[in-house]
């Protein structure tokens, strides 16, 4: 985990499926905005699998983050994450980046929107 600017970016690896660290993302998200970080990129670079336990740890964590009034991005999601976002329409719901410059820049414009 690491602070760029205002934005938190938490750098996941590994699969994300039922009992791999289940509930880890949404703890971290939680305590993330619990102590007032609000605007958060998941780092998906390092995770090649994702389950409906994992998308669910995805919309938890998103709705988190938006019910306090933040944003949560993805960045570097990998092919089969991306194919999994795209069937279950996911994208309509998280907006994702391949450039960490250009997560971090989208919150500003979504702060000026």
């Amino acid at each position: 985990m690491r602070k760029s600017g205002g934005v938190t970016v938490v750098d996941l690896s590994g699969r994300m499926t039922l009992g791999e660290g289940s509930g880890v993302i949404r703890d971290t998200v939680k305590r993330l905005v619990e102590s007032g970080e609000k605007l958060i990129v998941l780092n998906l670079a390092g995770v090649n699998y994702i389950d409906s336990a994992g998308l669910g740890e995805l919309m938890g964590a998103y709705a988190t983050v938006t019910s306090q009034g933040g944003a949560l991005k993805l960045l570097h999601v990998q092919k089969y994450v991306d194919e999994v976002l795209q069937i279950t329409r996911l994208y309509s719901v998280f907006e994702a980046f391949s450039d960490e410059k250009e997560a971090l820049a989208s919150f500003a414009k979504t702060a000026r929107a």
